[in-house]
C-alpha cells in the first residue's frame, strides 16, 4: 500500500503528542509504520467546535463499547460537533486501531472492522437564530451493518472528503471484551508526607468472568497492563505495576504509580443565558458582531479550606435556557478568563484544563501574562452551556500538570478514576482490552 505523507498547515495548532507529519487516511493501518504517531482528542481546525463523543443516549458516559461478536448488543457511540461554516461539507470518518499507549499499530482496517472503511456523515443541520453561523454534524457508530471485530483502543478521525489530508478532528474510544472480575478502590494515601493531599488507587483482579472465553494463562501478570485515568486527564494517565498475589488474586497497589494528587473540586461557569449573567459570570458585552463573556476573576485556592461539591469533573454540557434545541439554537461567545497574581511564574506555564480545552496542555489552553494589569488571561470561543475546568501548572520541560500551585490538593476530592486492563499474549499482534472499570 502506497503511503502518502502531508505536512500539517502551520495555521493549525499542533496538539500534545501529535507529530508534525501524518499519513493520509487512505491507509490508516499504515500510519504507524516508520512513525511514532500517538493520538489524542484533538481538533485540527479552528472551525471545529464543541466536539462530543459518548455512549448514545448517555451524554457524560465514557465512550466505551462492548465487543459484539454476533452484532446483537445494540451498543452505539454518538459523535457530534459544529463546523463554523455556512455551507455543509462532505465529511467522512474512519477508524484507527491503537496500542495501549495510543500509538497507531500495524493492523489493517479489515482486521478490526467489519464494514465500509470510510463512512459519510449524513446527519447535519444549520444553526438557527444565532450570531455565529455553524453547521451541526452528528453520527452514530457502529452502523446497523457494521461492527468492530477486535477489542482495544480506537480513534475515529473525521476529514473532508475532497481534501484527503485535511483532518478536522480525532477522538479516542474503547472496545472492551469485558472478561474480568475486578475491583478498583480509591482511598487516602496510606503513607508518605502527603496523607491529606494524595489519593491512592488499588486494583484487584479476581479472575475471569464465568461466561468469559479464554484461558487462565491470560491472567499471568507479565501479559497484563492496567492503565488508570483520573477524570478525563491524559497528562497523568499511567500504568500500574504488579505488586503480588493475595488469595490467588492479582494485586496492583502500594506503588508510587498508584498515587495521584487529589486536586480540588473543579471550577465551573454557566453561559446558558447570554442575556444576563448567571453562575460565575461577571458581565456580558456585545461588540463587533460578537458576544463576550467576562468571568469573575479566578483565585488561588491552594490555601483555602476544602469544601465538598459535586460537579462535572471537567466535563461540559451544551445547554441554552430560552431555546428548545441547544444543538442548533445555542450561540457561541468569547469567554474571558483572568487570574490576578502578584508576579508571573518563571519556571512553567498555567493552563485551563477540562473538556473545554480537550484536556490538553498546549498553546490553546495556556494563559498569557499581562504585565500591565498583573494578570494571567485567556479567552476561548465556546458554545452556550455548562463547563467545568481546573487551572494546572505545567513545569518547564514537563508533560504532567500540577494542581498544588493554584488548586490545592485534598484527599477528599471526589475524583472519578477509570481503569483499562490490556492483555497481549505471546504471538498476538495487538493489545486487547479485556476489562474496564
Amino acid at each position: 500500500m502506497k503511503l502518502t505523507v502531508y505536512s500539517i498547515p502551520l495555521t493549525i495548532p499542533t496538539k500534545l503528542y501529535i507529530p508534525l507529519l501524518i499519513a493520509t487516511l487512505a491507509g490508516a493501518g499504515s500510519t504507524a509504520r516508520g512513525q511514532a504517531v500517538r493520538y489524542c482528542d484533538s481538533t485540527w481546525s479552528d472551525a471545529v467546535k464543541s466536539v462530543q463523543l459518548c455512549r448514545d443516549g448517555i451524554e457524560q458516559e465514557k465512550p466505551t463499547l462492548t465487543l459484539d461478536n454476533d452484532g446483537t448488543s445494540g451498543e452505539r457511540l454518538s459523535l457530534s460537533f459544529d463546523l463554523l461554516e455556512e455551507q455543509p461539507q462532505d465529511l467522512r470518518y474512519r477508524f484507527i486501531h491503537c496500542d495501549r499507549a495510543w500509538h497507531a499499530d500495524e493492523l489493517e482496517p479489515h482486521e478490526y472492522y467489519n464494514g465500509f472503511e470510510e463512512q459519510r456523515i449524513d446527519d447535519y443541520r444549520s444553526s438557527f437564530t444565532t450570531l455565529q453561523p455553524y453547521i451541526h454534524y452528528h453520527t452514530v457508530f457502529p452502523t446497523e451493518y457494521s461492527r468492530f471485530t477486535l477489542s482495544g483502543n480506537y480513534v475515529v478521525a473525521v476529514y473532508r472528503y475532497d481534501v484527503p489530508d485535511s483532518i478536522l478532528l480525532t477522538r479516542r474510544f474503547y472496545v472492551n471484551e469485558n472478561l474480568l472480575e475486578m475491583t478498583l478502590t480509591v482511598e487516602r494515601a496510606a503513607s508518605g508526607g502527603a496523607l491529606h493531599n494524595d489519593q491512592e488507587v488499588s486494583l484487584t483482579i479476581e479472575g475471569l468472568r464465568r461466561d468469559a472465553i479464554g484461558t487462565q494463562m491470560m491472567l499471568r501478570p507479565e501479559y497484563l497492563h492496567p492503565w488508570v485515568q483520573q477524570n478525563g486527564r491524559i497528562d497523568n494517565m499511567r500504568e500500574l505495576p504488579f505488586s503480588g498475589y493475595a488469595a490467588g488474586k492479582l494485586c496492583y497497589r502500594w506503588a508510587d504509580a498508584n498515587r495521584f494528587a487529589g486536586g480540588n473540586n473543579y471550577r465551573y461557569f454557566d453561559i446558558s443565558n447570554l442575556r444576563a449573567p448567571i453562575y460565575n459570570v461577571h458581565r456580558i458585552e456585545r461588540y463587533g458582531g460578537e458576544t463576550h463573556v467576562m468571568l469573575r476573576p479566578e483565585e488561588n485556592r491552594s490555601r483555602k479550606a476544602f469544601m465538598t461539591e459535586e460537579g462535572l469533573n471537567g466535563g461540559m454540557k451544551i445547554h441554552v435556557w430560552d431555546r428548545n434545541d441547544a444543538t442548533v439554537e445555542a450561540d457561541y461567545a468569547w469567554v474571558h478568563f483572568t487570574l490576578p497574581m502578584d508576579r508571573p511564574v518563571l519556571d512553567g506555564s498555567i493552563h485551563i484544563v477540562g473538556a473545554l480545552t480537550e484536556w490538553s496542555l498546549d498553546d490553546a489552553s495556556r494563559m498569557e501574562w499581562n504585565s500591565e494589569f498583573r494578570t494571567y488571561t485567556c479567552r476561548l470561543f465556546l458554545k452556550q452551556g455548562y463547563y467545568a475546568y481546573q487551572l494546572l501548572f505545567l513545569p518547564t520541560g514537563g508533560d504532567e500538570g500540577r494542581t498544588a500551585l493554584l488548586e490545592g490538593d485534598h484527599s477528599e476530592t471526589p475524583n472519578r478514576y477509570h481503569v483499562y486492563v490490556y492483555a497481549r499474549l505471546p504471538g498476538e499482534r495487538y493489545d486487547r482490552l479485556i476489562g474496564v472499570r
